[in-house]
């Protein structure tokens, strides 16, 4: 079973987090797990149109940004969005995410 790190998001600058933000597809990946509600997601739940290794790198990034932690669940890997910590960290953020894919 794979073990994960996740950084203490005190550690982590805004502009980490806002360089991680910057893809399109990792704005994707957080936008399903902030629709999710707090459940754990596996990879094959997102609709990314990338290969597996591109998908790998971006959660990869994402958790190296402390914005998603990812665990291991039998044979499956995954992925919740860091969401509490997020918002007491940087308030409004991912709300910023959330309507940047909602029509104006």
């Amino acid at each position: 079973m794979k073990k994960f790190t996740h950084p203490d998001l005190d550690t982590i600058a805004l502009s980490t987090v806002m360089q991680a933000l910057a893809d399109p597809c990792r704005q994707r990946i957080v936008r399903v797990l902030k629709e999710a509600e707090g459940r754990g997601l596996a990879c094959n739940e997102f609709d990314l149109e990338v290969s597996k290794a591109t998908a790998s790198h971006h959660f990869e990034t994402l958790r190296s940004a402390g914005i998603i932690e990812s665990r291991s669940e039998g044979v499956k890997c995954l992925s919740l969005l860091r969401e509490k910590e997020l918002n007491e960290r940087f308030p409004g953020l991912l709300d910023l995410i959330e309507a940047e894919a909602s029509p104006v």
